[in-house]
């Protein structure tokens, strides 16, 4: 049957997942209760509104599990106001704006060449770089936020919004020298901490409830729930505008959104339930240490890292002095060698968006499979040998046109390249000791 066709190839990611080290710092494994919640009944049901006042009748009992979800999520992080209904990370952060912004008005977020997301200003090609004047901060020489420049460009410029957040950015972020910019110049601040939810839950990254008006983060990622989102509003953004929740949740649905994903809402409820336990703590901890752990090792093997090193869960590789322009390729030769991540750029690229400088890594899959300091350690060695391979048997052309040719070329050679499929099959043998997914009293 057709659909067979479909469970193999299923079958076939299973075992890709399982076969192969993923260091993509915005992916995780879900415990098998929320994948369970994910697989339900729940996708059945159309719910569009809110609890108490849907516009579907028969909404009684996912009225219950959206209302969980959020009391769990209230609970975890002591704030007065949660909306789980975006979609993901972009639409939340887009409700964000849209509640607070009129089209034109002024916003500040982080470049994405120095670690922002798209959705946090970045010009042309994104809604939030068109919807609404846009104003980008970046990093100094030391890779970490330059807040003298920040404050200078704030004041300049007065946005209305300023974003702090990353997806790229290794370093903790000083919520209160954003919030102080902030509050100098009368502007709303969100603190999207997507990649580092975990992390703040666990008490191994500064919470931004103090310090943020409104807090945006993906339930996936460090939080290791399901593809989704949430939006809180704390006691401070209430201060500034009682308002404020009522605002967003209009900006969630109607405006941008219809009905929610009831399975999904059902495993963020689970999702926050497994990160309220003190089994969690030590899982967010250990995601920095292997981080770090994975950081010291990968400049011991010569490795240079954006910023000297990482005070989260990820990492940038930066190849700029050897290998300008050859990220993405470094990144596909580690995929044929299984070990999984993504190209990104660097601070001061020198090569494109499309051919950029570095890879970006994080820990917070292998540390889910209960990979520790030693894992660590041999990570950083494959991945060393992969790059230096690659930078010194392959050499990107400096021509556009001839990149593209010479990309496919690439990838029919690295598929049979013995030096990676060696390693891969060294992979195979560490990565057959650790589950999918393993708690603190063993697999589940």
């Amino acid at each position: 049957m057709a659909r067979n066709i479909i469970f193999n190839l299923i079958k076939q990611e299973e075992r890709r997942q399982k076969q192969k080290i993923g260091l993509i710092p915005s992916e995780n494994n879900v415990s098998p209760a929320v994948a369970k919640a994910l697989a339900s009944c729940l996708s059945n049901k159309y719910s569009e509104g809110y609890p108490g006042a849907r516009y579907y009748e028969g909404s009684q009992i996912v009225d219950q599990i959206e209302n969980l979800a959020i009391e769990r999520i209230k609970k975890l992080f002591k704030v007065p106001y949660v909306n789980v209904q975006p979609y993901s990370g972009s639409p939340a952060n887009g409700a964000v704006e849209f509640a607070i912004l009129q089209n034109g008005e002024t916003m500040m977020g982080l470049q994405l060449a120095c670690g922002g997301h798209l959705t946090h200003g970045h010009p042309k090609v994104t809604f939030s770089g068109r919807f609404f004047k846009s104003v980008q901060y970046g990093v100094g020489k030391d890779g970490k936020i330059d807040f003298l420049a920040l404050r200078k460009l704030a004041l300049e410029h007065k946005p209305k919004l300023l974003i702090a957040g990353n997806t790229a950015y290794p370093f903790e972020l000083d919520f209160a020298k954003f919030a102080e910019i902030a509050d100098e110049i009368g502007a709303y601040l969100l603190a999207d901490i997507s990649h580092i939810t975990g992390l703040v839950v666990a008490g191994a990254h500064i919470s931004p409830v103090p310090y943020a008006d409104v807090i945006m983060s993906t339930t996936h990622k460090t939080f290791r729930g399901p593809r989704g989102a949430m939006i809180m509003v704390t006691d401070k953004g209430l201060q500034k505008d009682e308002r404020l929740a009522e605002k967003i949740q209009k900006a969630v649905f109607p405006a941008l959104q219809g009905g929610p994903h009831n399975a999904t809402t059902a495993a963020i409820a689970i999702a926050a339930e497994e990160a309220l336990q003190p089994a969690f703590k030590k899982y967010g901890k250990k995601i920095k240490k292997n981080a770090k752990v994975l950081a010291e090792a990968l400049k011991k093997e010569g490795l240079k890292l954006v910023g000297d090193g990482t005070e989260t869960h990820l990492m940038i590789i930066d190849y700029s002095e050897v290998a300008p322009g050859m990220g993405g390729m470094i990144s596909k030769a580690m995929d044929v060698a299984g070990i999984y991540a993504n190209k990104n750029t660097v601070p001061n690229e020198k090569g494109s968006p499309m051919f950029p400088s570095g890879v970006r890594i994080g820990t917070p899959l292998v540390t889910t499979r209960g990979m520790g300091e030693e894992e660590m350690k041999q990570i950083a060695k494959w991945i060393a040998r992969v790059s230096e391979h690659v930078w010194k048997t392959y050499t990107l052309p400096l021509d556009n046109e001839q990149k593209k040719y010479f990309l496919q070329e690439y990838m029919k050679k690295i598929e049979k390249d013995l030096t990676l499929v060696k390693i891969f099959d060294e992979v195979k043998r560490m990565t057959q000791n650790f589950p999918l997914f393993k708690d603190d009293k063993g697999v589940i």
